[in-house]
Formats: C-alpha cells, structure tokens, sequence
C-alpha cells in the first residue's frame, strides 16, 4: 500500500506558496521555521522530487511543488469541509491537553472555570507528555493544551516553573569522579537534554540509569533510590521525594498555552487567564518546592 501524504506537510506547502517564503509560512501555521523546512523534507522524500528551489533571496515552488499544491489544495478543502460537517455533531465538546506535570493541581480549576465560561460544552482531558499534545494541537486532534516550551516555542507563556533536582531521601550520592545517575523522559524530551547538560558541563559527570514514557514512571524510579531527577516544580514535592540542592542549578521552564488553528479567541484567552491566575497565587511555593 502507497503510503499516503501527511495533510500537515500539505498545509505547510500551502503556506510556503500564499506567504511567499518558509519565515512567513511558519509565523502564518505557528510553528518555527525549522519546522516548515522539515515537512517540506519529507515531502520531497515520499515523493522523490524537490519541490522548493531558492529563488534570489527567496525561494519559489519547482514544477513538480507546483503539481502538487494543485492536488494539496484540492485535499485540504475536501478535509476541512468534511470536518465541518463532522462537527456540527461534535462542536460542543472541547479537548483539552496538559502536560503531567501541571494536570492535578491545574485541571480542576481551569475544569471549572470552562464550565462556567462555555455552559452546555462538554470539556475532555488528555494527559499526555508536551512533545505529544504540542504536535496533537498542530494536527487539529486537540483544542488547546498547557504544555512545558521544549526546544520550540509553541504557544503562548502563562508562568515559568523553576527545575529542581530531586532524589529518595535515603539516596546516596556517588563518590567524588563518579558519574551522577540520572532517571529521565525517554526522547524527544527537552528536560532530559538540558539535565544532562547541566551535569556534563560542570564537574558532575551523567548517566542515564533509567528512562520512562510518563511521569509516574519517573518519579517511581527515583523513589526507589535508581538515581537523581530534574522536574519543574508547581508548588509541591513529589511523594517520597526530597530537593538536592548540590547539584547546578538548572533555571526554569516556562509553560504555554497553545491553540489549534481556528480556535474561538474566548477558549484559548479563558484557559491562559485560568493558569496565569493559577500559579500567581502559588508563586511563593513554587520557589522552595
């Protein structure tokens, strides 16, 4: 079977095309450039042929991009039609992402505030990890969703979240010259990238000693002594957990609201408002959390 073409490449090609450049294009889709230059990759590799050629300090679509915006056109209009049809049936429900490290202590509120904002909506949650609702929210599968910013912007700030390391208290820390072990997300994770980094560029040498796909898998490594984790902090220590404070200091992250294309302003103004008021109120916990 032929595999068959992303609709999220085919949107990018479009904007490529009625912006006049991959800059424009991406600040139009809301996503980095780097981005848009990847989908037009993979684009050229299912298809074998390039389809974008530089063109003076810009750039314009070969024969072969060309043919396929007619075609990318025509599927889109196909598909969001279908969709519209579609969510005359669904269009009072709302989907709502967030990551885990936020979901206990900021769903419930921004749950409620939906309700009273959007009376007779059904509203769902995902949890999920950033990486996974971020490119949920760009394929239109989720509404809106609070996310940690990873190595792309995406969305708009609401708070940022300082990281603290964190161990079992009954952790015993390596000898001097000993590699640290750290627990981390499995890739692609921003925060396991910039843990590493803070280790390796002093004099705290790191390893990976254990991986998970959630947070409860992390945090349950560390519980049992495996090694040292690098989380932000939203006002609370995790159960059987302790704050290492000998290790280099690693800043903070900041967390985003971020919105699928063609959202109704009020919903994604309402969720951002929600957890900018959210963790004002907590801001002096999250400091010694």
């Amino acid at each position: 079977m032929t595999d068959p073409l992303d609709l999220v490449h085919l949107r990018t090609l479009v904007a490529i095309a009625d912006c006049g450049g991959f800059h424009r294009a991406a600040a139009a889709i809301r996503v980095s450039q780097s981005t848009v230059s990847q989908h037009v990759r993979l684009l050229e590799r299912r298809l074998k042929e390039p389809l974008v050629e530089k063109a003076g300090r810009g750039v314009r679509l070969t024969a072969h991009g060309e043919a396929l915006l007619i075609e990318a056109r025509r599927i889109l209009a196909v598909h969001d039609e279908s969709l519209r049809r579609l969510e005359v049936v669904a269009e009072r429900g709302i989907l709502v992402g967030c990551t885990e490290h936020a979901a206990d202590q900021v769903l419930p509120q921004l749950l409620a505030a939906m309700r009273h904002g959007f009376p007779g909506r059904t509203v769902r949650f995902r949890i999920d990890r950033s990486t996974q609702l971020a490119q949920a929210v760009a394929r239109g599968t989720v509404d809106l969703a609070i996310v940690l910013a990873g190595a792309e912007t995406f969305g708009a700030q609401v708070t940022e979240l300082p990281l603290h390391w964190y161990a079992a208290p009954q952790y015993v820390p390596p000898a001097a010259g000993e590699a640290w072990p750290v627990v981390a997300f499995e890739e692609p994770c921003g925060l396991r990238q910039r843990a590493l980094q803070a280790l390796d560029g002093g004099e705290h040498p790191a390893v990976i000693i254990a991986e998970s796909t959630s947070l409860d898998g992390v945090v349950a490594a560390v519980r049992a002594g495996l090694g040292v984790a690098m989380l932000p902090s939203t006002g609370r220590t995790p159960a059987g957990l302790v704050v290492r404070r000998e290790l280099p200091e690693v800043g903070t992250v900041g967390l985003h609201v971020a919105a699928r294309r063609g959202i109704d302003p009020e919903l994604e103004e309402l969720a951002g408002e929600v957890c900018r008021e959210f963790f004002a109120s907590r801001a002096h916990l999250r400091s010694v959390a």
